[in-house]
């Protein structure tokens, strides 16, 4: 039986779960970033997630209308399948959608994000790429963040990357919850076992197989990644 990318992060998500206090059970082990070129029909993939996953909209490069359009279809996707939808960089859009939440790109983090803490309820992720990012986050009070990139990407080929070990060390240094992001696959997700992120973030690769996962929660809770190798 095949070990998805799915299914490592969900054995990350249970792993550190069982370390933590209870308010950091709910968050999801899957986020799936949308882009225009790697995820062209972001509904499709949404149908494909699992109901504990959650969505970052992006696309970025849409109009104002269009990308309100586009955002109402997927908050409707998104509340049949179950799935979280956090909006990037946008709080009108997010609240007008009625999401979830919303995303913080690392840009947008250097500046006043006061107005978070007035969204009680709402999962609030930022993007960081290294230690002082990581502290911008935790010091705005958000949910997570998303530290990129762990392995070599092919966006950006030959592109220094952080390797399993700097991102284990980061995340046990920043003392908030983080999502390993950027090259990591299910050849690779095994390398993270250990390293104590609450799941995996990805713009492609998480919805390319079955919805569900190949392995039941109870066998992922018990499984050592070398099982699967």
């Amino acid at each position: 039986m095949g070990f998805s990318l799915t299914d490592g992060a969900r054995h990350l998500n249970l792993a550190r779960a069982r370390d933590q206090a209870p308010a950091h059970l709910s968050l999801p082990a899957v986020i799936l970033m949308t882009d225009a070129r790697r995820t062209p029909d972001p509904v499709a993939d949404v149908r494909r997630l699992p109901p504990d996953a959650a969505v970052i909209f992006r696309h970025y490069e849409l109009t104002p209308p269009s990308r309100l359009a586009l955002a109402r279809i997927l908050r409707a996707a998104t509340l049949a399948r179950g799935v979280k939808l956090l909006i990037a960089d946008d709080m009108a859009l997010a609240l007008a959608v009625r999401a979830d939440g919303l995303h913080l790109s690392e840009r947008r983090l250097r500046g006043p994000v006061a107005h978070l803490r007035r969204r009680p309820g709402w999962l609030v992720t930022a993007a960081a790429h290294s230690a002082p990012a990581l502290r911008r986050a935790a010091d705005a009070g958000v949910s997570a963040a998303l530290l990129s990139p762990v392995f070599p990407t092919l966006s950006h080929p030959g592109a220094p990357s952080l390797g399993p070990l700097r991102f284990a060390a980061l995340v046990r240094a920043s003392g908030q919850p983080v999502y390993a992001l950027g090259g990591v696959h299910a050849g690779n997700v095994r390398r993270l076992r250990g390293c104590g992120a609450a799941g995996i973030a990805a713009i492609g690769g998480l919805t390319r197989a079955t919805p569900q996962l190949s392995l039941s929660v109870e066998d992922i809770a018990r499984a050592d990644f070398q099982s699967f190798a």
